[in-house]
């Protein structure tokens, strides 16, 4: 008993800022019940008149002190909030909150660039994630501390995040040149940070999303250490994520090393609990495919009851899809999986301007062809429409469009 009155006596240590919210609203109900007492004894109207203006004075100052208090709490406990109303904020959150299970499975930046556009609609995201990647800051991280590699990882956990664009841009900042840490993301350092305090890559995944506010999770689709590798058509082969698109040579299948890795539990109960399971935008053989090698990925997707959707990408990339049409997208993705791991082609028909264009063709890119027929005649509806935009150059999937046009799927099923 002594310790709970002394730990609710904290609540009144000078500097919290709530104790004179709680002043007031503890002035308010005096106020009420002095006014209620009163009109209760009076007989004249005239004082009956005074009593209800004290009446309703206690009701103003009661809800004052609650709003202010209630402001207090979020302030600490949320602090992205601050300076935003408080029916805001429990509205937003209440909605978000009653948005529908989103799995979304790939990796790179296209798979972030959507998840920016879905947790305007629902809180109740997860992003599967491929940690086949091996290049760049990841690559290193991952050789150099036999870890798993966190730049897919970390890139999905900022789009999620409900953080100050602060914290945001200090998970995304990355070291000059002139550094030690040259070509490192600070993102990728912390998870790494983090992975060797808590001794496992998938708890540290997990306290890194509470320092973001995370607007849903962020799950590897393993924890197993695989390696992606290519067999090309001429019967070579090429073993690393990274340099699979710099061979520049066509692809028969990938697979993984080794070849049957478990699932995490947490990716196979997301997409058990989903209503709508997406598969990119992004690299369809180095994001999306290494997902689907995984079995146990492949098999819930397949027994899932959700919206399978598939979002092709709006260029072809160099070294994994020369001259690919969207029907050519999902030929190889079905190959790699099941026929029955999509319901529905995303296809992007907006016009992208010439200049544009001609700066992707110098590097070997295209638009992909819409070839829609041949897509309906392998059982699959495509939804055609403009979503595409131009950012910095790069021709991007206008994500909050993109977002709005796969959740209204769920109102044709």
């Amino acid at each position: 008993m002594h310790n709970k009155i002394k730990s609710m006596l904290k609540w009144f240590y000078p500097g919290i800022g709530i104790k004179r919210w709680i002043g007031l609203s503890a002035f308010g109900v005096l106020v009420l019940i002095f006014a209620a007492v009163r009109l209760r004894s009076d007989e004249f109207l005239g004082i009956q008149m005074l009593d209800s203006i004290i009446l309703f004075s206690g009701i103003i100052i009661l809800i004052l002190g609650v709003k202010r208090m209630m402001r207090s709490f979020i302030a600490v406990f949320m602090p992205a909030s601050r300076g935003t109303e408080l029916f805001d904020i429990i509205y937003r959150s209440k909605q978000l909150n009653r948005g529908p299970n989103v799995v979304v499975v790939g990796g790179g930046t296209g798979l972030s660039v959507l998840l920016t556009g879905l947790k305007q609609f629902s809180s109740n995201l997860s992003a599967i994630v491929t940690v086949a990647d091996d290049g760049g800051s990841s690559g290193r991280i991952r050789e150099e501390f036999d870890m798993l590699p966190p730049g897919d990882i970390r890139n999905c956990l900022v789009a999620l995040a409900d953080a100050p664009a602060l914290m945001r841009d200090l998970f995304q900042f990355r070291f000059d040149t002139n550094s030690q840490l040259s070509g490192h993301s600070f993102g990728n350092l912390f998870i790494t940070v983090m992975t060797q305090l808590t001794g496992d890559f998938e708890k540290a995944i997990k306290e890194t999303s509470k320092v973001l506010a995370l607007r849903g999770k962020v799950i590897p689709s393993t924890l197993t250490k695989v390696v992606l590798v290519a067999e090309h058509k001429d019967g070579s082969t090429t073993v690393g994520e990274n340099k699979i698109p710099k061979t520049h040579l066509s692809i028969n299948r990938v697979y993984l090393n080794p070849n049957n890795p478990q699932a995490t539990p947490d990716a196979i109960h997301a997409i058990h609990e989903a209503r709508i399971i997406i598969l990119g935008p992004g690299s369809l053989y180095t994001s999306i495919i290494p997902n689907l090698l995984i079995k146990e990925v492949t098999e819930a997707i397949v027994s899932s009851d959700a919206v399978k959707v598939y979002v092709c990408n709006v260029m072809t990339q160099p070294g994994e899809t020369d001259g690919y049409s969207a029907s050519d997208h999902i030929r190889v993705l079905l190959a790699h999986s099941h026929p029955r791991v999509i319901d529905y082609c995303i296809v992007n028909t907006g016009e992208v301007p010439q200049a544009i264009l001609r700066c992707y063709a110098q590097q070997g890119s295209y638009l992909v062809v819409n070839d829609r027929r041949k897509i309906e005649a392998m059982g699959y509806r495509v939804i055609e429409d403009d979503f595409g935009i131009i950012e910095d150059a790069l021709v991007r999937h206008d994500p909050s469009k993109l977002a709005k046009n796969i959740l209204g799927l769920i109102e044709e099923v």
